[in-house]
């Protein structure tokens, strides 16, 4: 049969023509340039990139489809650790997969049973007993001996990295996934994930950095980074916790003036979530303080909170339905709140909420890490920050982010947040925007950029001998450098004299530049490159400054090389790259011989981390 077919009529059937399209364009794609000429000897790896909620499982079940037309026989699915979330996934390829043999946790005999006759998914969470089990199972019945195996990783960088990298052992769940991998005779391992940091981050070495990416877009209607976080300037659903007084106050009002609306116009649920620590001890507190809030707003039903749900409700635009009057708003609202129909729910180790509590009705969420990945709440329209982290990771606070989908309405949207934490998760962004440029660009070697303060990732999973930084508004230039071609480069930079003091220039003519010089280790001229292939691949025709100074009587090995001239001017542009090219005398060490020397200077207060390669991998 046709699975790939036979699935993108599934979806169409249901009522989502552009969502097939959107599946369709991603399998046929991966396929044609990633899947169509596997050599069936090889181990690769890849990775599958969407934005957080944007409906990643819909294009993995694509490429399964396309990959199961290639003639790949056996799938493994790895789910989070999650009892709850991989039975929803199982039952979700039950129902929207067919002509599949599929086989649960427990269900070794089935696959044994089935003997690769029709292709088979096994889905399996990320927990090293399941793990070790399967790969028993896998070995002992010789199957993939003589077989590909396709593995598709959901949150890859979560669970499935080695934690163990910098004490020189593996971590249980990353020795079993290598075990089941390099177990076939040959594999390809699709990562998948909306915040790959962590990935990018490892060594090609490690067998976790991915030989390929493929970005898929989101659909029409999804609110995402760019809606919640636009560049220069502040989302219009943006309220600052410092411009208010009583926070808890605004975000009960506006939660109960959206749900009036939606409950009005047909909808089945609104909810709202508020973030504050992981502590359980300020769960309960905000539990508490939102429950005051909603006694009070009973208690105040017919006077001033009906004059402040009608402020609300004049505040609000929906855009997925008509408005209803407010009149009809504020009867539903009463009713709900005479009932105590409005749900407060804390979510964390202490409380376990299913998700059928949250799936109806006005619900007020309350939780901490566990509000992170897998968890989807519908129809949030309303978000409460309560703090910043003191030591914020990017992928973290991104997969936090329960505010990404498509059942939101942007003309009802609302998030209170700190300055502080705003501008965090707009940094986060703007680094994600670049990731999906340089995939786009075809950049085969991704840098990743922060500012100073925000870590990509946890430490853990990087490789501290390999993962380096480069620190923008610091001067590197390299202790033993060369020219292999200094005629060309006088040619080159002949038209730049001291006459004027710095010339504004393209990016690409200092690539150009880079060309023709080498360096020791010290100064890896390719990380430098690469941080400017970023900045290219998300602006083509970014610019930078140029320095350009001859005759220098610079001595070797004094700890600096730009004069304090150079050196203030440099700095005064701080968004820029600066290139500052010193012709030196060689009297002073060098050599003995005319050489033009790099001194380069990244933008602004931002840290670029990059990964070195072994020997071995840079001669590959």
């Amino acid at each position: 049969m046709q699975y790939l077919k036979t699935y993108l009529k599934t979806i169409s059937d249901r009522g989502n023509p552009k969502l097939a399209e959107s599946i369709s364009k991603t399998a046929e794609d991966v396929g044609t340039q990633h899947l169509k000429n596997f050599s069936f000897f090889s181990h690769e790896i890849g990775l599958l990139f969407g934005n957080v909620q944007s409906g990643k499982t819909g294009q993995m079940f694509g490429i399964i489809c396309k990959a199961a037309d290639l003639g790949f026989p056996v799938f493994v699915l790895l789910t989070t650790d999650n009892v709850v979330l991989q039975q929803q996934t199982l039952d979700r390829v039950k129902v929207d997969l067919t002509g599949f043999c599929v086989c649960g946790e427990n269900d070794s005999g089935l696959f044994i049973k089935n003997s690769l006759m029709v292709p088979t998914i096994i889905v399996l969470k990320k927990n090293y007993r399941i793990l070790r089990l399967w790969a028993n199972v896998f070995a002992s019945t010789g199957f993939m001996r003589g077989n590909p195996l396709f593995i598709i990783d959901d949150e890859a960088d979560a669970a499935s990295l080695n934690t163990l990298v910098n004490k020189g052992r593996q971590s249980s769940i990353n020795k079993y996934l290598d075990s089941i991998k390099n177990g076939a005779s040959s594999s390809i391992y699709l990562q998948v994930t909306g915040t790959p940091q962590a990935i990018f981050l490892q060594t090609i070495a490690s067998g976790w950095h991915p030989y390929f990416t493929y970005y898929f877009e989101p659909g029409d209607g999804y609110l995402g980074g760019d809606f919640f976080f636009p560049k220069n300037k502040t989302a219009d659903c943006i309220t600052f916790l410092e411009d208010i007084s009583k926070p808890e106050h605004n975000v009960a009002v506006h939660h109960l003036a959206v749900s009036g609306q939606l409950l009005a116009s047909g909808g089945k649920v609104c909810n709202c979530l508020i973030h504050p620590s992981v502590r359980q001890a300020v769960h309960s507190k905000y539990e508490k303080a939102m429950q005051a809030e909603l006694s009070w707003c009973l208690e105040h039903i017919d006077d001033e909170f009906r004059t402040e749900l009608k402020n609300a409700y004049n505040e609000i635009h929906p855009e997925k339905s008509l408005k209803a009057d407010f009149d009809t708003v504020f009867k539903i609202v009463k009713k709900l709140l005479q009932n105590h129909e409005v749900k407060v729910l804390v979510m964390n180790g202490k409380h376990d909420i299913d998700s059928s509590e949250y799936s109806t009705g006005s619900n007020i969420v309350i939780g901490g890490n566990t509000l992170g990945r897998g968890v989807t709440f519908p129809a949030l329209q309303t978000i409460y920050y309560t703090r910043t982290s003191k030591n914020p990771q990017a992928d973290t606070m991104w997969q936090h982010s329960r505010m990404f989908g498509y059942d939101r309405d942007p003309g009802m949207m609302k998030v209170y947040i700190d300055e502080p934490l705003y501008k965090l998760f707009s940094d986060i962004n703007a680094t994600n925007n670049s990731i999906i440029a340089q995939i786009e660009k075809g950049t085969e070697n991704i840098k990743i950029y922060y500012p100073d303060g925000l870590n990509p990732t946890r430490e853990a999973v990087l490789d501290n001998k390999k993962v380096f930084t480069l620190s923008g508004g610091t001067n590197y230039y390299p202790f033993n450098p060369g020219n292999n071609t200094i005629e060309y480069l006088d040619k080159f930079l002949s038209s730049f004299d001291e006459k004027e003091a710095f010339y504004q220039v393209s990016l690409r003519l200092m690539k150009e530049i880079f060309n023709h010089i080498t360096s020791d280790d010290d100064f890896d001229i390719s990380s430098f490159v690469s941080v400017i292939d970023m900045i290219l691949a998300d602006k083509p025709s970014a610019q930078g400054i140029l320095i350009v100074r001859r005759n220098r009587d610079v001595a070797k090995g004094t700890g600096a090389l730009l004069s304090p001239n150079d050196w203030n001017l440099g700095g005064s542009f701080t968004d820029y790259v600066v290139l500052t090219m010193y012709k030196v005398t060689g009297r002073k060490g060098w050599g003995g011989k005319e050489l033009w020397i790099p001194n380069i200077k990244l933008p602004g207060n931002i840290v670029y981390y990059d990964v070195k390669a072994s020997d071995e991998e840079s001669s590959n």
